[in-house]
């Protein structure tokens, strides 16, 4: 039997497999990606009697996928927190799927191993932009703030390693990350004894500073859309700007653009807790989708980003103070 372990490759992604390989042990072959490679059960070559793990990774790009999979007989586990559309019944599927805004693949693995690797899922729920879940975890260990300071700005660089078009424009590749991390039990010990950390660190925040430089090309009421230029440094950061814009403003939306090849646009959205619309609803129009505070799209004409624009425009027409009347 061959073992395949299909994952996200940002943070979530990785926090989650983590806890799950540190509480049981397997030698299996990874399977990932950028954090918008999602569909990623298509390159999956299990045949019946094979078993299939997969975390974070939305249902609907992967559904035919699984159904193929099912079909030969091979175990699935899937755990995920984006929406899903319609999920398969079949013997061989275990799925936990939970759309909850205030969870994320790490903390739905927290809860299947009883808190036996909390630490990761601290780091993951950090990465994935939920601090106040972060926060609650934190707490059931009792950790100093300066700790907690430190797990979430590894969680942050995890999660900044994952954005790129392809694996050329990251830091890291997502499964050469995931292998550095695997020997830690301790996100201190990672910390302290890999170099990892302090090249994210550096990088982050080198293309973070670049970003924020740039001013919205779209600025209304209660929504602003920023594009960046066509760079590198714009493929890396641009999910780490709509994290950074939402928790620098949280009662505003907020969706940051970058130009990919043949004249498309990929786009990160963020929207405020309460909002008119989900982010997910916002972009399923598009081909896009995530979940209900953070959603995405990844491929976008220059007349669909227009009406894009124009539907968040009138989604926030008002101002925060005005909704909230």
């Amino acid at each position: 039997m061959t073992r395949y372990d299909v994952f996200n490759g940002d943070a979530d992604g990785l926090c989650a497999l983590h806890q799950l390989r540190l509480s049981d042990p397997a030698d299996t072959r990874l399977v990932t990606g950028t954090k918008r490679e999602n569909a990623l059960l298509d390159r999956v070559p299990a045949v019946a009697g094979d078993a299939v793990t997969v975390l974070d990774l939305a249902l609907p790009g992967n559904r035919d996928a699984l159904i193929a999979l099912l079909g030969r007989g091979v175990r699935v586990r899937y755990v995920d927190h984006h929406e899903p559309g319609e999920v398969p019944r079949h013997a061989l599927l275990d799925a936990l799927i939970d759309t909850d805004p205030e969870v994320c693949t790490s903390v739905l693995i927290d809860r299947t191993l009883d808190g036996a690797q909390r630490a990761w899922a601290i780091v993951g729920a950090f990465g994935d932009n939920l601090a106040a879940t972060a926060h609650r975890l934190a707490d059931t260990m009792q950790l100093a703030d300066a700790q907690r300071d430190r797990w979430r700005a590894l969680g942050e660089c995890l999660n900044y390693n994952a954005y790129g078009l392809s694996e050329d424009d990251l830091i890291y590749r997502p499964a050469q990350l995931y292998r550095a991390l695997a020997p830690y039990a301790d996100p201190e010990r990672f910390i302290a004894d890999e170099p990892h950390f302090t090249r994210l660190s550096q990088a982050r925040a080198s293309d973070l500073e670049h970003a924020r430089t740039l001013a919205p090309t779209v600025h209304g009421p209660g929504a602003s859309v920023y594009l960046l230029p066509d760079e590198g440094w714009s493929r890396r950061v641009f999910g780490t700007l709509a994290n950074d814009l939402v928790s620098q403003d949280p009662r505003r939306a907020h969706a940051v653009v970058v130009p990919r090849s043949g004249d498309r646009y990929i786009l990160s959205l963020r929207v405020p807790a309460g909002a008119p619309a989900s982010a997910h609803s916002l972009c399923a129009p598009y081909g896009g989708g995530g979940r209900a505070r953070a959603a995405g799209i990844d491929h976008l004409s220059r007349a669909q980003l227009a009406s894009f624009e124009q539907a968040l425009a009138r989604t926030f027409a008002a101002s925060p103070d005005e909704r909230e009347q």
